[in-house]
């Protein structure tokens, strides 16, 4: 777990190993929001950049019998 400072700005520097981590850029566009007591930043990506993210994963499971 990483430590920030506030500045009197209410401004945060994301640290460094976070950023290479989450492919984070200058300029980026994020939402912050409030959630259990805590502050959450999620960047906001262009949903090109999601393709192929479900690559792989096992699609097949039991239908019910009154279901095509």
């Amino acid at each position: 777990m990483e430590t920030v400072t506030i500045s009197p700005k209410f401004q945060v520097v994301i640290p460094q190993k976070i950023r290479e981590a989450m492919g984070l850029r200058s300029g980026e566009k994020a939402k912050v929001i409030s959630f259990r007591n805590r502050i959450e930043i999620i960047p906001m990506r262009d949903v090109r950049s999601l393709r192929g993210y479900l690559k792989g994963i096992d699609t097949s499971f039991v239908r019910d019998g009154d279901r095509v």
